[in-house]
């Protein structure tokens, strides 16, 4: 719970230092790097608190030899879940990039040649396929869990 908690917390000062460096944008060139490092520097931290508090436990159960440890077979549906967020996440942003820097292009292109319109849509189409294949793997690996 405390990582949820730690999580919210660091989106929410990512989205008011947003607001703040949005209406000031001669700080945002200082800062921005150092921000940037110490919010990815604080994701990882929360990230690894929250991979290591998901570890099953060892425990010593009530038997007639008690140095044999008996380790807690509970299931790993917290795992799955950070890893189809992942999945979906990852694939988002890496198709995000792709329509961005095709779409660029394409409207480049559209502009000196209208006629290309056609060719440049199934270009943004194989972008976009990037998250759908995420999609598919996150529901491959929620219909696991």
């Amino acid at each position: 719970m405390a990582y949820i908690i730690s999580l919210f917390i660091l989106v929410f000062l990512t989205v008011v230092f947003g607001f703040y460096f949005a209406k000031n944008p001669e700080k945002s060139r200082r800062f921005a790097k150092k921000i940037f490092a110490g919010n990815i520097a604080l994701f990882i931290a929360i990230m690894v608190f929250a991979l290591i508090s998901l570890v099953p436990t060892t425990t010593y159960a009530a038997s007639d030899n008690p140095s044999t440890p008996v380790v807690d077979t509970t299931d790993n549906t917290g795992l799955g879940l950070i890893g189809a967020a992942l999945a979906t996440g990852l694939a988002a942003v890496g198709a995000g990039v792709g329509v961005g820097m095709v779409g660029a292009a394409s409207v480049g292109a559209i502009s000196e040649k209208p006629e290309l319109l056609g060719k440049t849509l199934i270009y943004v189409g194989l972008a976009e396929g990037i998250a759908i294949y995420g999609l598919i793997v996150t529901i491959m690996i929620l219909g696991r869990i």
